[in-house]
């Protein structure tokens, strides 16, 4: 177990547990929104312009409407109502509740206005400089940032700000990487369920963990300065990457995405 998380594995374990029925009332307090009517799309792009743009948008819609099915499901299960998140594609720098950001920051979640916002650069980056290309592999960044708007549904989001508050920063970053590496495993889950609903194209599953393992960081940061600092980490390692949205993806099941309490 990594040290400080002993706290955040137990909250994180109670809330997964209410997931399954031990009282679900509690656990779907945001999720009171309404489904998307079917001519609406999820996605806001007032950046489109170019044909391949224009494609990368309805790509996008597809599988954020995939990612409601989803999510839809399992929150029926569990007695609650999915609200699914809008996507803002972006170019160069967008303004959401959660502040300005820039294309260095790369696709993110803001928790204050439920929506992801996906940097189209990006997905160019993602091609050329990490050499993952492929449809799935830009469904896994979509899917894993889905996953924070599930976290964030869930209540995980203010449960880890909340213990974050109280540690140090060095056991605050860790946490940090152990909520990016459920949301990993998270976007396995949809990738699971993607899966069963025969959707999946023959070497989808190895562009998606493509695109995890090339985005780690400790792979980033050998590329972009020769050496790893595991404590400056955001993600989580290739391995660890690779490893979680294995595992959603293998056992399709939330309760499976516990990464708190373990030591991968």
């Amino acid at each position: 177990m990594v040290g400080g998380l002993g706290g955040i594995g137990t909250l994180v374990l109670v809330v997964l547990a209410l997931i399954f029925g031990v009282d679900p009332s509690t656990l779907f307090q945001g999720g009171d929104g309404e489904p998307y009517p079917a001519d609406e799309s999820p996605v806001d792009a007032p950046v489109a312009s170019s044909p391949a743009e224009d494609q990368l948008k309805d790509f996008v819609s597809v599988v954020v409407a995939d990612t409601e099915d989803t999510w839809g499901s399992i929150f029926e299960r569990g007695g609650g109502r999915y609200s699914p998140p809008r996507l803002v594609l972006f170019r160069d720098a967008v303004r959401s509740e959660c502040g300005y950001a820039e294309s260095a920051v790369g696709p993110f979640y803001c928790g204050a206005d439920r929506k992801v916002y996906l940097d189209l650069s990006f997905m160019d980056e993602l091609r050329r400089r990490f050499r993952a290309p492929g449809d799935f592999a830009e469904a896994y960044v979509i899917a894993h940032e889905v996953g924070h708007h599930v976290q964030n549904l869930l209540g995980l989001s203010q449960q880890v700000q909340d213990a974050q508050a109280r540690m140090s920063r060095d056991e605050a970053n860790a946490v940090s990487v152990r909520y990016e590496l459920q949301a990993d495993c998270l976007a396995g889950v949809w990738a699971n369920r993607a899966g069963q609903r025969r959707i999946l194209e023959s070497g989808d599953v190895e562009e998606a963990l493509g695109a995890a393992s090339a985005i780690g960081d400790d792979r980033i940061q050998r590329e972009t300065r020769g050496y790893a600092v595991p404590d400056s980490f955001t993600h989580g390692t290739s391995a660890q990457r690779v490893h979680w949205f294995r595992t959603g993806l293998t056992e399709g099941t939330v309760e499976a995405c516990d990464t708190f309490r373990s030591g991968r």
